[in-house]
């Protein structure tokens, strides 16, 4: 008997291999409008730096000013509306793209979705285990170790504006799904760990509010001069509930619709994140970043960073914490799965990847003011710790991503050429008989045209007055 012919083994899974073109389509037009709100975000730091340390007196009185309806319990001071109220926008934004990458995107595999978990968790705890020990061996408070674990992705692709990185679109879409992750965790810990004394009539109404909000989208009633009031009532009663006000802003981008219907092109969730997400990048975010990055940074103050514990926690936490744990948990959920990277890339890559992961802004911002709100000379302190992290993250990561920017280059081009002309890069095109057609009669008129060239030149070197 001939013996049994052996199964062949499944194919390894592929680590950054290239996305489905519906989903390249997706992060390029996502990442194309974070990259113009990172440019803005990196414009409203940079001005409330030079605000509060030229004209500190007037910074203060307009981060301090008070308005609104006291009577709702919303008298909030203008640094206090950005932080609770324009944050809610941003995250909204981050709901509704959980959301899509959980129904359409890479988290809907669980095996696929391992590896951007594993990472991103590690990513967290890493920099959370280095503040700890930090403050731990120096005798500070632990207070802040959730600042370091967070990631700005606008901030990070504003970095890679600058240096003109064009990264491909699977290292794009690992960068975004990290930071979606992120979002996600940083929203959990912000829920867990920073809420005050909850008042349950109002946490009772958010809650009534939200199930209302439900209700009206899965009956698909329409009109935002519905969805706008009852939104903004359900973010007043989670305020006034103690729970930190942006989780009303999560919870009703997850409850959005995010996958298609049939003869749809986009889905409700899509069509909504694609109008809100401008207003969260280019007004949101960067006035959030006006009136909580503006620290005094005198010699004493940028000393103070590198020697407190807290504040060298937070140091240590955005630019090697953040390094070593997206870096390690991907190299480790890499080999545990037994996945090949992809064989354009480079562990160089991802460990540049890592690096500019370590750029904390937006939320860890928001965190450093939300665990010691009780001390403003430490939320100064801390404030300047993750801008001064997050420029040595964003610095490191430019060195690293230059020496690959030429590969990076030559891999992007190739994945945008379209030689056809029909809307979708050749690459997307290699199994389609349609597309090895067009390019047949593309090169065939080519052919022609140069025999025709051919004719005419040997006829001209046949003639009696040709200089040959």
């Amino acid at each position: 008997m001939a013996p049994p012919t052996p199964s062949p083994s499944p194919p390894r899974r592929t680590l950054l291999g290239r996305l489905p073109f519906p989903e390249r389509s997706y992060v390029a037009e996502a990442l194309r409008t974070e990259t113009v709100g990172g440019v803005l975000l990196l414009v409203a730091a940079v001005a409330a730096l030079i605000w509060a340390n030229t004209f500190g007196g007037s910074y203060d009185s307009v981060s301090h000013f008070h308005f609104g309806p006291g009577f709702l319990g919303l008298d909030l001071s203008v640094a206090h509306w950005a932080a609770d109220g324009l944050l809610a926008v941003f995250f909204f934004v981050a709901g509704v793209e959980l959301k899509r990458e959980l129904v359409a995107g890479e988290l809907r595999d669980p095996k696929a979705a391992a590896l951007p978990v594993v990472a991103a968790l590690c990513g967290m705890a890493v920099p959370a285990l280095v503040y700890t020990l930090t403050v731990v061996v120096g005798g500070g408070s632990l207070a802040g170790w959730a600042v370091p674990t967070a990631t700005d992705i606008a901030f990070a692709l504003a970095v890679l504006a600058v240096i003109g990185a064009s990264l491909p679109s699977a290292l794009r879409a690992f960068l975004l799904t990290l930071a979606v992750v992120d979002d996600l965790f940083a929203i959990l810990i912000i829920a867990v760990f920073f809420t005050s004394d909850l008042n349950f009539l109002a946490l009772g109404g958010a809650v009534v509010g939200l199930a209302a909000f439900c209700l009206l989208l899965r009956l698909e009633v329409r009109g935002w001069y519905i969805y706008l009031p009852l939104a903004l009532t359900n973010w007043g009663l989670m305020y006034n509930s103690g729970v930190h006000a942006t989780i009303a802003g999560v919870a009703m981008g997850l409850m959005l619709r995010c996958s298609r219907r049939e003869g749809e092109s986009h889905s409700p969730g899509e069509h909504i994140e694609h109008l809100v997400r401008p207003v969260s990048a280019g007004i949101a975010v960067p006035l959030f970043a006006l009136f909580a990055a503006g620290v005094t940074m005198n010699g004493e103050a940028l000393a103070g960073v590198f020697t407190r514990p807290e504040t060298l926690g937070v140091v240590l936490g955005l630019v090697l914490g953040k390094t070593v744990g997206i870096f390690g948990g991907t190299y480790l959920a890499a080999r545990f799965t037994k996945a090949e990277l992809n064989k354009d890339l480079t562990w160089a890559d991802v460990l540049a990847l890592a690096s500019l992961a370590g750029i904390g802004f937006t939320v860890s911002l928001l965190i450093g003011e939300l665990a010691f709100s009780d001390d403003a000379e430490m939320t100064n302190e801390i404030k300047a710790a993750v801008l001064i992290g997050s420029l040595v993250a964003a610095l490191c990561a430019c060195v690293l991503l230059r020496m690959r920017v030429r590969r990076y280059r030559a891999l992007f081009d190739a994945e945008e050429l379209d030689e056809d002309a029909s809307g979708v890069p050749d690459v997307y095109e290699q199994d389609d008989p349609g597309y090895h057609l067009r390019m047949a009669a593309i090169y065939e008129e080519k052919a022609a045209e140069h025999r025709r060239q051919a004719e005419q030149a040997g006829a001209a070197r046949n003639m009696p007055d040709s200089p040959a």
